[in-house]
C-alpha cells in the first residue's frame, strides 16, 4: 500500500529572547500564541506554539527560544524557508506591514508566484505568497484581521545534503506529487490545501548547523495513532530509522533522518491544543506535562517572563 501524507503538520525552529519571537509572531505576523508550555527534553526551556485561531494542523509554527545562545547557521539538512499563505489581494497589506515595523524585505518569483521575503528577528528566513486555497484565519490581533490574515504555511523550502534522494523520499516515502520543475528547484504537492508546497532546493548550499535561527524539524500529518503506527512500519520498509513514539501532550510524535539530512517528523492531528484548556483561553497560562507540574516553581523561575502584546 502506498501512503500520502496530508501536508506538513507543524514546523519547530531555535530562537533566541522569548519576548523578542512572541512580539514578532503574534505582535507583527498577527497569529495567535495558542501554547506555552515547556520542551519535554529540556523543561527549563519553553515551547512556544503559533497558528491560526483554532491551533489546527497546516497553520502551527513552534519556537524553542534560547536567549543569548550560539547562531546557528542555514543549510544543507534544515528547512531552509518558511512559506506562509495569505489572502489573494492581501500582499499590499503585508509589504505595509512590514515597512511599519523596519523589516527589511524583498520580493522574489518562483514557479510563477510572488514571494515577500525576510526574516524574522533572529534570523529565520520567511516568505509570504498569496493563494486561494485554504480558509481564513478567523483571529485577530492588532490591524491584522481575517481578511488579511496568515491562513497558515504555504509550504517550505528545503535545503538537502542529497537533493535527489531527498526527491525520493519525498515522492516514494512521503507521498507527495512531483508537479514542476525549474533550474533552481523541484515542486512537490500534498492532497491538503494548507502546508502542501515543498520546493526542494536542486543543488547544495554548504552544511548547515543547528542553533538560533534555524529550523529544527518539519512535521508531517497522521489521522491519528493507528495511521502514526503504519507510517512507522512503512518509512522503515524504506531502510530509514525511526523513533519510538513519543508523547508530546497535543499529539503523537515520530522522528527520523532522511536521507539528506534534515529531520522528519510524522505527528498526529489529535488530540490538539484545547484538551488541557479551552479554545478561547489557549495560550494564556504556562500548561505543563503531568510529569513536570510538581516541579512548577522551579520552571517557572527558570524560564524567562514575557507577554503577548498588541504592537499596533
Amino acid at each position: 500500500m502506498i501512503k500520502k501524507t496530508m501536508g506538513i503538520h507543524h514546523i519547530t525552529a531555535i530562537v533566541g529572547h522569548p519576548q523578542e519571537n512572541v512580539d514578532f509572531y503574534a505582535g507583527v505576523l498577527g497569529l495567535r500564541l495558542v501554547k506555552k508550555t515547556v520542551n519535554f527534553d529540556d523543561p527549563g526551556t519553553y515551547h512556544l506554539y503559533f497558528g491560526n485561531e483554532g491551533g489546527k494542523p497546516g497553520t502551527i509554527i513552534t519556537f524553542f527560544p534560547w536567549a543569548n545562545a550560539y547562531k546557528g547557521v542555514i543549510g544543507d539538512g534544515q528547512v531552509g524557508v518558511t512559506s506562509y499563505v495569505v489572502p489573494v489581494g492581501s500582499m499590499v497589506f503585508w509589504v505595509e506591514r512590514l515597512e511599519k515595523f523596519n523589516i527589511p524585505y524583498n520580493k522574489s518569483e518562483r514557479f510563477g508566484e510572488t514571494y515577500l521575503t525576510f526574516d524574522d528577528p533572529h534570523g529565520l528566513h520567511l516568505e509570504i505568497v498569496e493563494r486561494e486555497e485554504g480558509e481564513l484565519n478567523s483571529w485577530e490581533f492588532g490591524e491584522v484581521k481575517p481578511e488579511v490574515a496568515i491562513k497558515g504555511f504555504g509550504g517550505a523550502t528545503l535545503y538537502s545534503a542529497s537533493p535527489k534522494e531527498t526527491a525520493k523520499v519525498l515522492q516514494q516515502t512521503m507521498g507527495l506529487e512531483k508537479v514542476e520543475e525549474s533550474e533552481d528547484y523541484i515542486r512537490f504537492r500534498s492532497s491538503s490545501d494548507i502546508g502542501n508546497v515543498i520546493d526542494l532546493k536542486k543543488v547544495t548550499t554548504g552544511n548547515g548547523s543547528m542553533g538560533v535561527g534555524t529550523v529544527h524539524h518539519i512535521a508531517w500529518r497522521a489521522k491519528d495513532d493507528t495511521d502514526q503506527l503504519d507510517w512507522k512500519a512503512y518509512v522503515e520498509q524504506f531502510g530509514l530509522r525511526v523513533t519510538p513514539v513519543q508523547d508530546r501532550n497535543y499529539f503523537n510524535a515520530i522522528y527520523f533522518k532522511e536521507y539528506g539530512g534534515i529531520l522528519f517528523e510524522i505527528a498526529t492531528d489529535p488530540p490538539g491544543f484545547a484538551h488541557d484548556e479551552s479554545q478561547e483561553t489557549m495560550g494564556s497560562q504556562l500548561m505543563l506535562p503531568s510529569q513536570y507540574e510538581p516541579n512548577r516553581d522551579r520552571i517557572e523561575s527558570l524560564v524567562l517572563p514575557f507577554e503577548v502584546r498588541n504592537l499596533d
